[in-house]
């Protein structure tokens, strides 16, 4: 039975910039992180531009391409590995076929046409369209389409195919050769225009590919599994209301399901289904197949109808390209006239949420002040908004002080996705989470009954360094009660695309003209949707900051309180990951409500609504939930933090970061907040270490300068001892704070990140 087409919140996306490409049929796309590639197809002529579609900004854009630019084409085979692109055949004008392959590097958009080998008793894919071409591990699967038997473009033969050939590619670019497998079983029967997916079952971790549909002379909606380890053809017997036959429809896998939209169907359901002269129309229609108990599940029927606009409009040669669990859906024939040159096209763009969004990361704070936090958590895909809570009724820990984050310097060149805007700053810096804690590393000749010596000159010799002396190595953890002799807090990393606090390394940005390998993509600053969330008016979007920015110590485990004890608060509804929080919102005592493990809290209405200040030395727990068009997904995990104390400094900012040949250079700015002169700064370097301790995730931290100068230099033999960070992207650790007369403010946190070598495509 079809679900409520309201239910399913299909979304039409109204509002884009930049120029739109022409609707069309028999194109092909694909999706590399936020971007949606576009290639092919045509109407009035066969296209032969690539067209990129964000989808976080709402833009289209065509970029710069250059090299062995293929001709137009259509009905083509389109695979996506990592950033580059593989097209294989199509047709190039009526009649006449290709099986040319080419490779689009999309790190520099750089066209390139492959030869690839075949063996000698083999011969190579003969030219064909409406084929599928499937990409599992380091290998193309291509199967069936249609090929033209005449040698005359204008005396078209049909001849439908069932071969298989797999295609193996070389590592970062380049392809070996075609093969034809050794396959067990049946071959499913020829067919053009079906649709073919890969699907890896997580209890047993076997892929398979799955062959829907197409069309033979007649339409047809069978289904065929290929199980890509033992290469065993078999046809499937499924449950459900299998979709009518179709051909031009498409299939897209998120999760453990198969979702197959459109195409062309029986223009009466009881009619003689093998017919070749039957009539055919266009449907809307949509359902899904779950890859694991083999049952159709439908969504929205051939029959239903759509007097309100709420659902994609029925058509078959069209596109659906999945960005994280969103499907897009855009152009593709309304309709079947005689002249394939001559078609009515949809110049649509829909997508759908098929669930609701997972949990972001934790929140990370950029910077405390006395009254207000800016904090920031990782974006999430294809969200319109997030929810932000705070909980302040919990016991304090132990004094803890503001900690306060920065952009992360990173050693190896980040390329921008985006569109070649001239005006907005690139996102030329990644993000990762830093663990909040560091640690005196205990030397050996210094334990003694489980403690640390403190005695002036208990020193130790780090390898490859010089002679370290034991009170340079801060102790965040102990330390962080004694206001005038230590750092008062620490921070996570964190990175502001929009706003002036860029960290200088060597790396540098295309602003916009290319994309770089998958370690080197970056995310969207800003996200407009179709359309606003819907949410309560009682949300104060107006605290939500402009600043673009990145993440947040973990929860200490001494505050820790059972969920369902907590009463949280909202802060506010953000569209943007990052936000200044300096109020939040109180019940009545009445009307206040406790919320637990759920996924959503109740929503009061404003009535019951009143704004609470934040106030010094207070510690709360943040946590926050992402909101799509399913609704607001789970919670984050919790994170706490303390406003500051006033009289302290505040942290270092615009920290940079350069590099030469035998060291780098460290430079900072003074504190916006000094709260008195600035005695000195004291710079920290994490460090390795085999000791054992309580807690092995604790950074081991070393002070490598203490001076009023804004500025030092970490040398080789410094930079030998690093600990690199895993806790995401690899890093070395930076902590630099500032002491004015009441002692130590809160330190400011860098990660330089560090080039790693890209394993091969899994």
């Amino acid at each position: 039975m079809a679900a409520d087409a309201a239910a399913l919140n299909w979304r039409r996306v109204s509002s884009f910039t930049g120029p739109v490409p022409r609707s069309r049929h028999g194109h092909r796309a694909a999706a590399i992180r936020e971007l949606i590639i576009i290639f092919g197809g045509g109407n009035e002529g066969i296209a032969d531009e690539l067209h990129v579609y964000n989808t976080a900004t709402n833009q289209w854009f065509l970029p710069a391409v250059r090299g062995d630019i293929p001709p137009g084409c259509a009905a083509h085979g389109f695979v996506c590995d990592g950033t580059r692109i593989l097209v294989f055949g199509g047709m190039v004008e009526y009649g006449r076929y290709s099986n040319d392959l080419y490779e689009l590097q999309a790190s520099r958009w750089l066209w390139k046409k492959m030869k690839p080998q075949h063996t000698s008793t083999s011969l190579p894919p003969c030219p064909r369209l409406g084929h599928s071409f499937s990409l599992y591990g380091n290998k193309c699967y291509l199967f069936g389409g249609l090929a033209n038997e005449s040698e005359d473009s204008n005396n078209n033969i049909p001849r439908y195919l069932n071969d298989f050939y797999e295609l193996e590619l070389q590592h970062g670019s380049g392809v070996t050769g075609w093969n034809i497998p050794v396959t067990k079983g049946v071959l499913p029967s020829p067919r053009e225009s079906h649709t073919a997916v890969i699907y890896c079952r997580k209890d047993s971790g076997n892929a398979k590919m799955f062959i829907f549909g197409g069309m033979s002379g007649c339409r047809l909606n069978d289904l065929w599994e290929l199980d890509i380890e033992s290469m065993t053809w078999s046809k499937l017997e499924s449950k459900g209301t299998v979709p009518l036959p179709r051909s031009l429809h498409t299939a897209s896998v998120i999760g453990n399901k198969m979702y197959v939209f459109g195409g062309w169907v029986p223009q009466n359901i009881d009619e003689n289904l093998s017919s070749q002269d039957g009539e055919w129309k266009c449907t809307g229609s949509f359902s899904y197949l779950n890859l694991d108990t083999m049952e159709w599940i439908g969504l929205i029927s051939d029959c239903q109808e759509d007097k309100n606009n709420l659902l994609p409009g029925p058509r078959a040669g069209h596109c659906a390209v999945v960005v994280g669990t969103r499907l897009y859906i855009w152009s593709g024939r309304d309709g079947y006239r005689k002249a394939w040159n001559n078609q009515v096209c949809c110049k649509d763009l829909w997508y759908l949420d098929t669930e609701k969004p997972p949990a972001p990361s934790q929140v990370q704070l950029i910077r405390a002040t006395t009254n207000s936090f800016q904090v920031k958590w990782d974006e999430v895909p294809t969200v319109e908004g997030y929810l932000l809570q705070l909980s302040l009724d919990v016991p304090t820990p132990v004094a803890e002080m503001p900690i306060t984050v920065v952009p992360e310097a990173s050693s190896g060149i980040k390329l921008d996705l985006h569109s070649q805007t001239p005006n907005k700053a690139p996102n030329n810096v990644q993000i990762s989470i830093s663990e909040s804690k560091g640690k005196v590393l205990e030397p050996d000749n210094a334990k003694k009954n489980n403690s640390v010596s403190k005695e002036p000159g208990a020193s130790l010799r780090l390898p490859g360094s010089t002679l370290v002396n034991v009170t340079e190595l801060l102790d965040f953890d102990s330390r962080s009660q004694k206001l005038d002799t230590s750092v008062s807090g620490i921070a996570s990393t964190a990175q502001n695309v929009a706003s002036k606090q860029a960290v200088k390394t060597e790396s540098s940005s295309t602003n916009g003209a290319a994309l770089k390998d998958e370690t080197s993509l970056t995310a969207a600053s800003s996200k407009p949707e179709a359309k606003e969330p819907t949410m309560p008016s009682t949300r104060d979007t107006s605290i939500s900051s402009a600043l673009q920015l990145p993440k947040t110590s973990p929860p200490k485990p001494n505050a820790r309180v059972r969920a369902q004890e907590r009463r949280w608060h909202d802060v506010g509804i953000f569209q943007s990951n990052t936000g200044l929080v300096n109020q939040f919102y109180l019940l009545t005592e009445e009307k206040a409500f406790i919320s637990g493990k759920g996924d959503n809290a109740d929503v009061p209405n404003d009535t019951l609504l009143k704004k609470q200040d934040l106030t010094p030395g207070t510690l709360y727990r943040f946590r926050v939930a992402a909101i799509n068009g399913c609704g607001v997904g789970p919670f984050s995990k919790v994170s706490e933090f303390k406003t500051c104390i006033p009289g302290f400094p505040g942290a270092p900012s615009i920290v940079k970061i350069s590099k030469s040949a035998d060291c780098i250079h460290l430079s900072w700015e003074p504190p916006v907040s000094p709260s008195g002169n600035i005695l000195e700064y004291s710079a920290y370097l994490a460090i390795r270490t085999t000791q054992l301790h309580e807690n092995p995730s604790q950074l081991m931290f070393m002070k490598i300068y203490c001076g009023l100068k804004t500025s030092c230099t970490v040398t080789a033999a410094q930079l030998a001892n690093a600990h690199v960070d895993h806790t995401s992207k690899p890093a070395i650790v930076f902590r630099i704070s500032a002491k004015n007369e009441r002692g130590y403010g809160p330190a400011t946190q860098v990660r330089w990140l560090q080039e790693t070598k890209t394993s091969g495509s899994k």
